[in-house]
């Protein structure tokens, strides 16, 4: 009984070697892998040519972008407290 059983799991192992054998390591898809991602990041791009692009960036100041920026920054600094729901409307003269 024992050694029938160590001669089906020994064949049972070598037709699954010899299967494998059999296998494709590159399938079809693997040569298609990564173009949907570069599709994608290509679809993303606004301007492809931006880089070549050597003209100075016109709108806001070095000064001005500075203070907005640190004023966005300081908003979330301090949080605006909660109002209460029971006072919601009254005394505002609407």
């Amino acid at each position: 009984m024992k050694r029938t059983h160590f001669f089906s799991t020994g064949a049972l192992c070598a037709v699954a070697l010899a299967i494998a054998g059999c296998v494709s390591l590159t399938p079809n898809l693997d040569s298609h892998f990564g173009e949907a991602v570069n599709q994608l990041k290509a679809q993303q791009t606004l301007s492809p040519e931006a880089s070549r692009n050597t003209d100075p960036v016109s709108g806001i100041d070095g000064k001005a972008a500075k203070s907005a920026y640190d004023l966005y920054q300081k908003s979330y600094q301090a949080p605006v407290p909660p109002a209460s729901a029971f006072t919601i409307g009254v005394g505002t003269g609407q």
